[in-house]
């Protein structure tokens, strides 16, 4: 069932858009003839032109909307002076209702430049149908009429356009929930490598569990790439790195690693380097983002240990390829770990507790319930030193500094970061950086 309508009349000429009221009257009347019990919400996407003012939008469609009491509360009209503002606008419209399937009613020669916005703003969470809108002769009506089905495409320099406008309009958008914060560890010399940790603060993204500085997209999440990309920009200035050089782990929950410079694996959960000025990273959002560093040979690796990989050995497996790689000496590589779930929150079933038992009866709490307690930090610490990482060379805060400056637990701090434990499916995150400084 359509859920929300959503009427582009942003390529009318001047005069048409000053006069909706009375070129809206067919197409509301369709539109309710079509509802089911439940009417749709409808948005009119119009252009403001510049120099104008906003002004009664609403108010000037109370006598068009007088014979529709089924719509009147559910019609807005958004005017914006490029189509990305009015359309990221609808998108926020949508995400606070909960909305997934709209039907897009507009002029047939902007279909296809409406889906390339469409792409670029929205993941495969939303659904989309088309019909064609057309002004009648006399410019007094709307008809809505059954899409034509021929595809085109759109050149490639105009795809780069609609690229440039959305890029534009986001980068002008006000951070949310104050300031970008970045942890940073003091086991890493800050003289050698650039590293950190993210919180939530200082993005763009708005959906209550993703804001704000959500750093991953997934085709089953509400934030769109170019939305986590601007937020990853935002990151750059603020770390001091090149977004352009920059690559994060393509998560598998496994203990793959990829070495820069050779074939890249279709998913891995670990990266290793020795080339200065690329940034490599890990995300977590509950599992640990770890980072390691050798200031002897100059190399770094950043790796996904969530409670599979940590099982696997990731963060050793991490730790051989700076060795086989690089020639590095395992006593010499300094490893971090970043916010995660702590053993405080997170549980496994009773057969996944097993393994962690294995490790070390201490990385399990409440053994014999149907759902232990599970530490994969310390299991995690306990793989590393058993391959021969010095203990003094791992940082986990919540064992050696109950200040907690880097180990925060993700569960335990809804303000500071994000949780799949703690906010379900549609969850944020964040990521672990590091890069050898030029």
């Amino acid at each position: 069932m359509v859920e929300a309508v959503l009427i582009d009349l942003f390529s009318l000429p001047a005069n048409l858009q000053n006069d909706i009221q009375g070129l809206l009257c067919n197409t509301l009347e369709t539109i309710e003839k079509h509802s089911s019990n439940a009417a749709p919400f409808v948005y009119v996407m119009c252009c403001q032109r510049q120099g104008s003012e906003r002004n009664g939008e609403q108010e000037s469609l109370l006598p068009a909307l007088r014979d529709f009491q089924s719509l009147k509360k559910r019609l807005e009209v958004v005017r914006a002076l490029t189509v990305a503002a009015a359309l990221y606008t609808i998108k926020q419209r949508l995400d606070e209702k909960d909305l997934s399937v709209v039907k897009v009613i507009l002029p047939p020669s902007r279909k296809v430049l409406m889906k390339v916005y469409v792409d670029h703003l929205f993941t495969a969470v939303y659904q989309f149908e088309f019909e064609d809108l057309q002004v009648t002769s006399d410019c007094r009506n709307l008809q809505i009429a059954e899409s034509q089905s021929e595809e085109q495409t759109l050149p490639t320099q105009d795809v780069a356009l609609i690229r440039g406008e959305i890029q534009e309009y986001l980068e002008s958008l006000p951070s949310l929930k104050g300031e970008l914060t970045i942890l940073r560890s003091s086991l890493i010399p800050d003289d050698t490598f650039l590293h950190g940790f993210t919180t939530r603060t200082g993005g763009i993204s708005y959906i209550p569990t993703l804001s704000s500085c959500n750093l991953f997209s997934s085709s089953k999440r509400r934030d769109p790439q170019v939305v986590v990309k601007e937020n990853l920009r935002r990151l750059a200035i603020a770390a001091g790195f090149n977004p352009e050089a920059f690559h994060r782990v393509k998560i598998d929950h496994t203990n793959a690693v990829f070495i820069m410079g050779k074939t890249e694996p279709d998913s891995y959960d670990g990266i290793v380097t020795d080339q200065k000025g690329v940034t490599i990273a890990a995300p977590g959002a509950d599992c640990i983002p770890v980072l390691f560093a050798d200031p002897v040979r100059k190399a770094c690796g950043a790796a996904h240990s969530g409670w599979r990989g940590t099982l696997l050995g990731v963060s050793m497996a991490t730790v051989n390829a700076m060795v086989s790689e690089y020639g590095c000496n395992v006593k010499d590589i300094l490893v971090v770990l970043g916010p995660s779930v702590g053993p405080c929150c997170y549980k496994l079933p009773h057969e996944s507790a097993k393994e962690f038992h294995r490790i070390d009866p201490k990385c399990v709490r409440l053994f014999d319930s149907a759902s232990p307690y599970i530490d994969i930090r310390r299991a995690t610490r306990i793989l590393l030193e058993s391959g021969g990482i010095l203990p003094e060379n791992i940082q986990d805060d919540s064992v050696t500094d109950q200040n907690q400056n880097i180990t925060f637990c993700t569960a335990c701090h809804p303000d500071k970061f994000y949780s799949h434990f703690r906010d379900g499916t549609n969850f944020g995150t964040q990521i672990g950086f590091i890069s050898i400084k030029d």
